[in-house]
């Protein structure tokens, strides 16, 4: 347990934040301790700590928009906006996380994505979960000596 403590404090130091605001120190929960599910496979929840969420608030640039009706005209995949929607739920996703850590989490159970039109051209993008304190289970094979 120490050792796992140890490299979560070395990882936290070196990770730094690109978010739009601060929530709290660069996070040291991993992604891969985010799920959609509402259990993570070997691990017990001992602890719930309540929803946490990242929102970001994104609009097109005139430059983009211009690119985004040129795409819609010869069909396909609009990969400007593609990307500009995979960026924005990368940040959310990435602010939720900060939550998380900021509460004391270290995994995120039920996250889902939420998005909404503010106004014509100007869209929210929400990523919300779950935030739990969990501890691995330990196998039948590591209990018998």
């Amino acid at each position: 347990m120490r050792k796992d403590l140890d490299r979560l404090e070395q990882a936290r130091a070196n990770v730094r934040s690109d978010s739009p605001y601060d929530v709290s120190r660069p996070y040291t929960l991993p992604h891969h301790m985010v799920t959609t599910a509402f259990e993570l496979d070997g691990f017990r929840i001992v602890r719930t700590l309540g929803v946490v969420r990242g929102i970001t608030v994104r609009s097109r640039s005139v430059v983009g928009s211009i690119g985004a009706a040129f795409q819609t005209l010869v069909g396909g995949n609009i990969t400007i906006l593609t990307k500009l929607c995979e960026q924005t739920r990368a940040e959310a996703f990435n602010i939720m996380v900060l939550h998380g850590t900021e509460i004391g989490a270290n995994a995120i159970i039920g996250a889902r994505y939420d998005a909404t039109e503010i106004m014509q051209g100007v869209s929210e993008v929400l990523a919300y979960g779950t935030a739990v304190v969990v501890e691995p289970i330990e196998s039948v094979a590591e209990g018998r000596s």
